[in-house]
């Protein structure tokens, strides 16, 4: 399983992913689920990948393929006139791979199947981020939809449903994150540390950070053991409920 988020703020964009692949309980290892490619002071291009691995590496696969060489292979996200068309490519892309992995004459692919995250920004427009489907079809973020989850979502989800502002900082974005992905790694087993963030600032096209977030590290375990005290702080004070 996974778990990869998606912000897009007023100031720009936020990504985070685990790292944990699995394939059992005593079968743990740590694989990147989050790839970007850019042009600099024209384009920044982030992808996030959840569901079958073999899928999502032949995905990522392919379009570094077509990147690296863009004279000479279409389509390239490189080229694409927008983020529209970028996710048009992904969705594309990720089709194909699930069609080609998928035996000869099964009638259900599910078990090729992969949902991703893409986002970024192309000169001349704004920031935008997409979730596509294993059907190659996809969805945008909207003032009513600002944030995409994929992946094990149920258990990060309600932090972020409460406590997301589209004017919030990128310091408070992280942390709102990381709370979401302590709550998802202390519910499933099969998400886990570390975490890979990119923050992308409007209209820079290039990562404003690029960091990850290791077990360790000293922001992610005060967090993690602090918002837990002061939720139980909190629910001290609220009303009691007569018996």
């Amino acid at each position: 399983m996974t778990y990869c988020v998606g912000l897009r703020l007023d100031r720009g964009l936020v990504f985070m992913s685990d790292t944990r692949t699995n394939a059992g309980v005593d079968n743990f290892s740590k694989t990147r689920k989050m790839f970007s490619w850019g042009v600099p002071g024209e384009r920044l291009i982030t992808l996030m990948t959840a569901g079958n691995l073999a899928t999502t590496q032949a995905l990522v696969s392919l379009i570094e393929e077509r990147v690296k060489a863009v004279g000479e292979r279409d389509p390239s996200i490189l080229r694409a006139p927008s983020m529209f068309q970028v996710a048009r490519m992904v969705g594309a892309t990720l089709k194909e791979v699930i069609a080609d992995s998928a035996p000869v004459g099964q009638k259900s692919d599910a078990a090729f199947q992969a949902t991703v995250i893409v986002g970024g920004q192309i000169q001349g427009s704004a920031p935008t981020m997409f979730m596509v489907y294993p059907e190659g079809n996809f969805i945008e973020v909207t003032s009513e939809t600002p944030f995409f989850q994929i992946g094990e979502a149920k258990y990060g989800r309600p932090i972020l449903v409460r406590a997301y502002d589209a004017n919030m900082r990128f310091e408070d974005a992280v942390k709102l994150l990381l709370v979401s992905f302590d709550s998802t790694v202390r519910s499933n087993l099969s998400v886990g540390l570390p975490f890979d963030l990119m923050i992308y600032e409007n209209d820079v096209f290039e990562p404003l950070l690029e960091r990850r977030i290791e077990q360790e590290d000293a922001v992610y375990q005060s967090i993690s053991t602090g918002w837990g005290d002061a939720l139980r702080a909190a629910f001290e004070h609220l009303p009691t409920f007569d018996l």
